[in-house]
């Protein structure tokens, strides 16, 4: 019986984590994103279809804890200073969004599809509380969390959280069910709720980290951790506030904490495996029989408050002085409504403000924009996607000079010191115009080139030079020039930065003059300061120094003779295969 108990436990969790194995890499491969793929897994193993889970909801609120996580974590990165800092976008673009696109939604609910006052507002209410699940995992994907637009991403979604407390009080005014005093009672209650949390979190978190630390044991360290975000959930959950708020909130406190990075990655792995549960349990709750019955409906609602939500959240953001691109990319991000709205309608429906049809039809819309978002980002991109400005960069036209130097990254700009030192001519190119613009300002003359192309090479004046560096980070792009210098124009030699070994075995191979491996000059001195830090005389640093020179020189030329296994021989300690280290008795 014990077993068979098990068994039902572990199949479920086995299901979810193969579809979420497939599924999601075949997405991202796709260009489609993992929330996305996410969703699919879900529907298709969902009560509409293949009926391997039927309560959904019940993994909906389970895994919701990924989004908690997920806000803590998010927390940690900002210091209370930082927070205090962004006060301004949150009451000030959080709010104007999220009272615009209200009104703007009420009444296009009210105008289009006839909704009573109460409803519509409670429909329109529900659709702008944006995900802060996808938002966030799309600007995590994206690495843009820390940049200036995804802080006013993030200060909309924490204000938006903060609205679900209000909310949550005008439908308990709204109920004919309601006395009139809950509203009142939810909000000092909430309000307690949060000076309660900050309170222990200023004064009680960290003397609470230091004793944990004290038994030396990680287990219990990652206990401690789980407790204080799930306590902090706990609580606001208790006041009616958003769980991800106050796990929000428990973070930035913590953001000061010696304990933040040990913090950080005891809870990194169950928040990933959460938060893929949640879009899981998100495209199990789709009720495809409600779209089958009510698709035009459906559809038309999901137009009507796309729409006007995208028209309010693109003008607020012109309003607060953001360019035509970050406005219009900020609009693809806010476009569907969020998990909140389920826990709105769920309230209104149980105060009878709306009816189960209504929550159902509002909660299915709020589904499938959450699954529309990263297509419709992806689709964003593409309109948005230009042209590098080419504002301020010349092209390179019939240069002259005696070393023609391609790639004026980090690596070229040292190179060319030398050249330039002894008055040498040299004529510069680099594909990249804002590096070009850059180098302008320190008073460099760069030339725009893509150096793989042989007419450019010609007009970049390779017919006429004595040597060409090719000092790009690009191997592939390395070799490609390296064949067109050897071929057309024999004159001049070639000397080129190399990727890694590798590269410079392919390099040797192609015929060039000179290579060096870009960190190989970085890493002997490197070597023999830790010599000298050692206490070791200058002679035996110079000597272990040669030393490693001539048995890597030996090496590489095995290696360009044979395979990357060639010359073994030549190393200080040949690599062995595990365990690295010795058994303690024969086997």
């Amino acid at each position: 019986m014990a077993e068979t108990s098990l068994a039902h436990t572990i199949g479920p969790a086995v299901l979810l984590m193969g579809a979420a194995v497939v599924a999601v890499p075949i997405f991202r491969r796709l260009g489609l994103g993992s929330v996305l793929g996410y969703f699919t897994a879900g529907v298709l193993m969902g009560p509409s279809l293949l009926r391997l889970f039927t309560d959904a909801q019940s993994i909906l609120h389970f895994s919701e804890l990924g989004v908690v996580m997920f806000l803590f974590i998010i927390g940690l990165e900002l210091r209370p200073q930082k927070l205090w800092a962004m006060r301004g976008q949150i009451f000030g673009l959080g709010l104007v969004q999220v009272f615009a696109a209200t009104t703007a939604l009420a009444g296009a609910a009210m105008l289009a599809f006839g909704l009573s006052g109460p409803v519509a507002f409670i429909a329109g209410a529900g659709f702008v509380l944006s995900s802060t699940a996808v938002i966030m995992s799309v600007l995590q994907d994206r690495g843009e969390i820390s940049s200036p637009e995804g802080q006013k991403s993030v200060s909309i979604l924490l204000f938006e959280d903060l609205m679900i407390v209000p909310l949550l009080a005008i439908v308990a005014f709204m109920s004919p069910l309601a006395d009139g005093q809950g509203g009142l009672m939810e909000v000092l209650l909430a309000v307690g709720a949060l000076a309660l949390l900050l309170a222990v979190s200023k004064w009680g978190l960290n003397p609470f980290f230091s004793l944990l630390a004290k038994t030396r044991t990680r287990e219990v360290g990652t206990a401690g951790a789980l407790l204080v975000v799930l306590g902090a959930a706990l609580l606001m959950d208790a006041a009616g506030l958003s769980m991800a708020m106050g796990a929000f909130l428990a973070g930035v406190m913590l953001s000061s904490s010696s304990y933040r990075h040990q913090i950080e990655s005891d809870i990194e792995p169950f928040r990933g495996l959460l938060m893929g549960l949640f879009f899981l349990a998100v495209g199990m709750s789709l009720d495809l029989s409600v779209v089958a019955a009510e698709w035009r409906l459906l559809l038309a609602l999901l137009a009507a408050f796309t729409l006007a939500k995208g028209v309010v959240v693109y003008g607020v953001a012109r309003l607060f002085r953001a360019d035509n691109h970050q406005a219009l990319h900020r609009t693809s991000m806010f476009l569907q409504g969020g998990e909140f709205a389920f826990v709105l309608y769920s309230a209104a429906a149980s105060g009878g403000v709306i009816d189960a049809r209504e929550n159902a039809l509002f909660s299915t819309v709020i589904i499938l924009s959450m699954a529309m978002t990263p297509l419709l980002m992806i689709a964003a991109d593409r309109l948005l996607r230009t042209g590098p400005s080419m504002e301020g960069v010349d092209e390179a036209r019939d240069l002259r000079g005696r070393v023609l130097l391609i790639g004026f990254g980090r690596f070229g700009q040292i190179a060319s010191q030398t050249l330039l030192a002894r008055g040498v001519s040299l004529s510069v190119i680099d594909s990249n115009p804002d590096r070009i613009r850059d180098a302008g300002r320190y008073g460099f003359k760069v030339f725009f080139g893509d150096g793989t192309r042989l007419d450019v090479l010609r007009h970049s004046g390779a017919e006429q030079a004595d040597v060409v560096m090719v000092c790009i980070d690009d191997p592939k792009a390395a070799l490609q020039i390296v064949e067109q210098v050897r071929h057309g124009f024999a004159q001049a030699k070639v000397l080129v930065r190399a990727y890694d070994r590798g590269h410079a075995v392919d390099l040797i191979r192609a015929g060039v003059d000179y290579q060096i491996r870009e960190t190989v000059e970085s890493a002997y001195l490197m070597g023999a300061e830790g010599l000298r830090a050692l206490g070791h005389a200058e002679v035996d640093v110079e000597e272990a120094s040669v030393d490693i020179r001539r048995r890597d020189e030996e090496r590489l030329g095995e290696q360009v003779l044979g395979d990357d296994m060639s010359g073994l021989d030549r190393l200080h300690f040949e690599p062995v295969p595990e365990p690295l280290t010795r058994p303690a008795k024969p086997g």
